[in-house]
């Protein structure tokens, strides 16, 4: 390696990605969500691209990572079921960061690896499942569990945990904790590309969140378009409150986790992998190709443009290509992903439509029951479901709320 080489990589930025669970793009104090308390996203806004058409590829957990991770959407990745497995010789981000000069870390939920069918999905069970080395996807250091839906005292394991071992605490607080603790006692020779996936603020909603209080379900306000269902109303009431705890504990974690790295800290990214129905329409959960479940919120900071971008059509597919084109690495990655960085800092204008999908239906209740594949553009999206007739869904670009 040249002089000039190295001297170009010791000044690449740092590149931090926070990826949850069930997060809706609408659920932020600065987004007008009268229910979110996010203050330390709500100050990260103020020096960030909010790209508010993001959306997932697929929204479901595990196709939407496995699509961020490789810039290639399912099943063309390798995952078409619920229970299917990343390829040992997936090409992810972490390798591409690597390739270009970067040290690269996981801290938090995988669940691209095998799993019991007939294993509880909320438990031990899949958090105690070991993902042997090989099977990381690329990362140089790796610390996590497969799934499980552990909010609290979570399992770890990875490069320094050869077995699952607990860990007190919260789970979003535990894995920046645990991220701090391996960025202050590394030899930073090189820049660091890290990922951090929580699980919340998934099910279950009724789990302790840090302590916090949850506000009582008759104070929660409901999205305009919530079903008249009694029944349903109360249900949404009920798991929203909850919900929005685990929102409030999680911005606490991200605010401490901001705050070690500090405003120069390099590339910042925040997204989720899907969103969350909460009887809107009369549907709940994921699987939908309504705004609620496809839509994520999506800040990136450091790229040098703040504030609202309001029409650039930008997928979680497109998320990892697009960092490698910040932190100015060259490397492709998989064949659906794009490099907007160019967008993103305000030079072109992005692509005419997203493609989105759910290559198949997961073995679980509330979720939508069908295939479906999907156009969207800003104003609308058109439905073609694998069995019966398309349809289209009208975008309402003001995120209400009933009084």
């Amino acid at each position: 390696m040249s002089a000039d080489q190295m001297d170009s990589r010791s000044k690449s930025p740092d590149v931090v990605v926070v990826l949850t669970t069930q997060w809706r793009a609408s659920a932020f104090g600065f987004a007008g969500d009268p229910n979110a308390r996010t203050p330390n996203l709500d100050r990260l806004a103020d020096r960030s691209i909010w790209i508010k058409q993001a959306v997932t590829p697929h929204p479901f957990g595990v196709f939407a990572r496995a699509a961020f991770l490789t810039g290639t959407r399912s099943p063309t990745n390798g995952l078409k079921d619920y229970y299917d497995t990343l390829p040992a010789d997936a090409r992810t981000v972490a390798h591409a960061f690597s390739e270009g000069g970067y040290d690269t870390a996981f801290f938090g939920k995988w669940q691209l690896f095998e799993r019991d069918p007939n294993a509880p999905v909320v438990g031990e069970a899949h958090a105690r499942v070991v993902v042997p080395e090989e099977r990381r996807g690329g990362f140089g250091h790796w610390e996590g569990f497969e799934s499980g839906f552990l909010l609290n005292d979570p399992l770890l394991h990875g490069s320094e945990l050869p077995k699952p071992t607990h860990f007190e605490g919260y789970q979003s607080d535990v894995l920046v904790q645990r991220f701090l603790r391996f960025r202050e006692n590394r030899v930073a020779e090189r820049p660091l590309f890290a990922v951090l996936s929580f699980d919340a603020p998934h099910p279950p909603y009724a789990a302790d969140a840090s302590g916090l209080a949850a506000m009582s379900p008759g104070l929660v306000r409901l999205h305009r378009g919530t079903s008249k269902s009694e029944e349903d109303r109360a249900l949404a009431r009920r798991e929203l409150s909850g919900y929005y705890a685990h929102i409030e504990a999680t911005d606490r974690a991200i605010g401490s986790l901001i705050e070690a790295l500090g405003e120069n800290g390099g590339i910042f990214a925040f997204s989720s992998v899907h969103g969350d129905m909460h009887g809107v329409d009369g549907k709940f959960r994921k699987g939908w190709p309504d705004e609620e479940a496809v839509r994520v919120p999506m800040l990136v900071s450091g790229a040098g443009e703040q504030g609202e971008n309001t029409d650039l059509l930008m997928s979680l597919t497109d998320l990892g290509p697009t960092l490698l084109g910040l932190a100015c690495v060259e490397s492709e990655l998989g064949r659906d992903g794009l490099d907007l960085s160019d967008c993103l800092r305000g030079s072109d204008p992005g692509p005419t439509q997203q493609e989105i999908s759910m290559p198949s239906v997961p073995p679980f209740a509330k979720q939508c029951p069908y295939v479906w594949t999907a156009n969207r553009v800003v104003g609308r999206t058109e439905v073609f479901p694998e069995l019966g007739e398309s349809f289209t869904i009208d975008h309402d670009e003001k995120w209400d709320f009933e009084p």
